[in-house]
């Protein structure tokens, strides 16, 4: 069903529309495609950075699959007060590859899952618990803005990728530039100047495109496929479990930071609607990403969050469909079960990726600015807030070395892009008089003068 009011994109499939099947399954292959080489590698970093065996590295890229999958679908579906009944794909986030690296290498993978297990289940939970009392501190103009620092942090990712992941020998090299250009080029073309089943599935037909100029230029390894087993099942504790301070400690920092992603997703998400999400969905979002990445590390999974790129999806073809978003659950959970599919599809060059995945981050960012745009008015007080929190998000993004003096915990802390510039808006837009502060009104002359520019733009 297409729809388009003031407020929204043109939607081809609402929250609740059930596409016909082969479409529904094309759909969800798309977004399958769009986020497993980022998902899956952050388990091949930890596992380089551990030196963990192939066979240990892909048993965790194969758990980290199939709770990716069990997350989606219970986002789509949900179980009991868990999960958020909309299209939000789930994934392994960037986010946590540092410390897991980190605290890998020094204490052992035992007290990664350790401190997953207890962190995931007890800070999203309790902010998804009480998420109803702390909503009016995030109002549009907060998600908004970290709706835009995931999109804007995501397009280095994106470029790097696009080169040929960072540490290839030919980084930079002409075929990889080329095949992300014609992945980009082929993405944009069908889905401004094509209609139907060719503009929904734009970024699949991108990929392919890519994936078989790739295949026809010799760059593509199937060696791994054929080493890898049919089936492999899931092992409680492969890993061991350890429960030590100070990694607890820093993965609680670093799941609110997946707290404030989630939040920012759902509500770019929800932008296509027009809206933001309701506290029940924030909630049941929440308490997804919390449970199912504690869940997933007693299995030798690291933790699942929202995946920004496929909420960019949504917003590029205008499906929003959570019965296709629960087919492409289904499609991860499988993969998760075949290490043999998941090197199959693991073959797919980096550069192939990277062209899609610029176009998402972009996405990504775009529906951050309609999100605040159209629930935001930029008066000066605004546009301080907007100014400060992306200065300061970007600014450790593109340097964070600039926070090496500060104390360990502190330097990952507040080197977070998404982190410094949540905190940056949340403080000022709290602290500061205004309409979206949950501590005071409007101030009667911004109120008076937001007025007369509402009437003088013939709005209501």
């Amino acid at each position: 069903m297409t729809t388009e009011t003031e407020g929204e994109i043109e939607l081809e499939y609402e929250l609740d529309d059930k596409p016909p099947w082969v479409k529904s399954l094309l759909l969800g292959v798309q977004h399958v495609a769009v986020m497993i080489v980022p998902a899956t590698a952050v388990a091949y970093i930890v596992a380089g950075a551990v030196g963990l065996s192939a066979a240990d590295t892909a048993y965790i890229v194969q758990m980290v699959l199939l709770f990716s999958g069990l997350a989606t679908v219970v986002q789509a579906y949900t179980v009991g007060p868990v999960g958020a009944r909309l299209p939000i794909v789930m994934g392994t986030s960037f986010t946590f590859v540092g410390a897991a690296t980190t605290i890998g290498a020094n204490a052992g993978l035992a007290a990664v899952f350790g401190a997953i297990l207890v962190s995931g289940f007890v800070v999203e939970g309790l902010i998804g618990w009480q998420f109803e009392r702390i909503r009016p501190f995030f109002p549009p103009l907060v998600t908004g803005l970290v709706v835009v620092i995931i999109g804007l942090y995501l397009i280095p990712v994106a470029i790097d990728y696009s080169a040929g992941g960072v540490g290839a020998s030919d980084y930079g090299a002409t075929h990889n530039v080329g095949l992300a250009a014609l992945v980009l080029f082929v993405s944009v073309a069908l889905n401004l100047f094509t209609s139907g089943v060719t503009r929904l599935l734009s970024t699949l037909v991108g990929i392919t495109v890519g994936y078989g100029a790739a295949v026809a230029a010799g760059l593509v390894n199937f060696a791994p496929v054929a080493d890898a087993a049919w089936v492999a099942v899931p092992r409680p504790g492969a890993f061991g479990v350890a429960f030590e301070p100070v990694p607890i400690v820093t993965f609680a920092f670093l799941f609110l930071v997946s707290a404030m992603e989630t939040v920012g997703d759902m509500s770019s998400v929800t932008a296509a609607e027009g809206r933001t999400p309701t506290d029940e969905e924030f909630r049941g979002g929440l308490f997804t990403d919390g449970l199912l990445s504690s869940l997933g590390a007693a299995f030798g999974a690291f933790p699942v969050t929202s995946f920004s790129q496929n909420a960019g999806i949504v917003n590029f073809t205008g499906v929003m469909s959570r019965h296709v978003v629960g087919v492409a659950g289904v499609l991860l959970a499988i993969l998760g079960f075949s290490p043999k599919v998941g090197a199959a599809v693991a073959t797919i060059p980096s550069a192939v990726f990277g062209g899609a995945v610029l176009l998402m981050a972009g996405m990504v960012a775009a529906s951050g600015t309609r999100l605040i745009s159209l629930h935001t008015h930029l008066n000066r007080r605004n546009m301080v807030i907007v100014g400060v929190s992306l200065g300061l998000g970007l600014g450790v993004a593109t340097r964070p070395e600039a926070l090496q003096g500060l104390p360990s915990a502190a330097e990952t802390f507040f080197g977070e892009p998404v982190i410094m510039t949540a905190l940056s808006a949340l403080v000022l837009n709290t602290l500061t008089p205004g309409e979206q502060s949950p501590l005071f009104d409007a101030a009667p002359d911004e109120t008076r003068a937001e007025s007369r520019n509402l009437a003088a733009s013939g709005e209501d």
